[in-house]
């Protein structure tokens, strides 16, 4: 889950050798590789990919409180 206050953003960069760059903002966790993967199934095979802090950063869950009994 990305955090609402923040705005998700990809930059793309093409290189005069047509080398293509993703940068992804304000996702937070894995949420980046779920947002860029069908970009880059169009684009074609993933030469490298680089992690920024963001996506070492623990995502936080909505928590679900059950009360069972009486």
């Amino acid at each position: 889950m990305t955090d609402p206050s923040r705005m998700e953003e990809i930059d793309v960069a093409i290189s005069a050798t047509g080398e293509v760059t993703l940068g992804v903002r304000g996702v937070s966790g894995g949420a980046c590789l779920d947002l860029t993967r069908d970009l880059e199934a169009r684009l074609g095979t993933v030469a490298s990919r680089e992690h920024t802090a963001d996506f070492y950063q623990t995502v936080e869950q909505p928590q679900q409180q059950w009360n069972i009994g009486g």
